[in-house]
C-alpha cells in the first residue's frame, strides 16, 4: 500500500452527509486490534440524513442508550446491532448535536486477509467476505463495544492513499432495508463503486443511476 493520510476532523464534520457518503467511497478503513492490522477500500455506502430522515435512528431527534453516540462529533463510529447478530458500523458525521451518519455498506480487502477469513470462518478468498455491513464490521474486528469510539484513534481510523473515483463510476440507488420509511425510503442515498464485486445487493439493480460525468 502507497503513503496514507489519516482523515481528520474537517473531513468528518462537514454539514451535507450525501457529499461525505460520496467522497467515502475509495477511502482505506483500517483497524488495529493486539497488533493485528486489517484494512478495506469503502466500495459502498448509504448516508442517513438525521433527524429529518425517517430511515434514520435519530429521526424527531429520537434520543436512547444506543443513539446518543449519534450526537457525538462527527469522526466517531455507531456500531449497533441488527436482528441480534449483525454488528453494523457507521461513521457520525458532522458537529455534535446533529446526529448525521453513514452507513460502511461494503469494502474491498487490502490487508491482512488471513485474519479476516479467520474471524469470519470462511476459507478462502472471495466476493462474500466483506461484502454487506455485517460482513465488514465482522472480518474488520467491529463490535459494538467500539460504537463511541474515535476514528482519529490508532485502532480504527479511516486514510486516504490519493486513490479517487470518478463521478462516471459511482452509483446510487435508494437505501437498502429501510421500507420503513414512507417516502424518504426511495431517497438516493446508497452510493457505489458501478462494477465492483464488494458492492452488496442485486448486481443490474434497475434502481441504479449513475451520478455523471469525472
Amino acid at each position: 500500500m502507497s503513503e496514507i493520510k489519516k482523515l481528520d476532523y474537517s473531513f468528518y464534520t462537514r454539514t451535507d452527509p450525501i457529499q461525505i457518503a460520496k467522497e467515502l467511497l475509495g477511502k482505506i478503513l483500517i483497524t488495529r486490534f493486539n497488533n493485528v492490522l486489517t484494512s478495506g477500500r469503502i466500495v459502498e455506502t448509504e448516508a442517513y440524513a438525521g433527524v429529518t430522515d425517517r430511515a434514520s435512528h435519530a429521526f424527531g431527534g429520537r434520543r436512547t442508550k444506543r443513539t446518543e453516540t449519534m450526537y457525538h462529533k462527527g469522526g466517531t463510529a455507531y456500531v449497533f446491532l441488527c436482528y441480534g447478530m449483525h454488528h453494523l458500523f457507521n461513521i457520525v458525521t458532522n458537529e455534535r448535536e446533529i446526529p448525521h451518519a453513514i452507513l460502511i455498506r461494503s469494502v474491498e480487502p487490502l490487508q491482512g486477509i488471513e485474519t479476516m477469513l479467520k474471524r469470519t470462518g470462511k476459507k478462502k478468498l472471495d466476493y462474500t467476505l466483506t461484502r454487506g455491513p455485517g460482513n465488514v464490521s465482522k472480518a474488520m474486528g467491529l463490535s459494538t463495544q467500539h460504537s463511541a469510539k474515535s476514528l482519529l484513534s490508532n485502532q480504527i481510523f479511516l486514510a486516504d492513499d490519493g486513490y479517487r473515483v470518478a463521478n462516471s463510476q459511482i452509483g446510487s440507488t435508494p437505501r437498502i432495508g429501510v421500507d420503513y420509511a414512507g417516502e424518504d425510503a426511495m431517497l438516493p442515498y446508497r452510493f457505489m463503486i458501478k462494477e465492483n464485486k464488494y458492492v452488496s445487493g442485486k448486481r443490474g439493480d434497475r434502481r441504479l443511476k449513475t451520478l455523471g460525468k469525472g
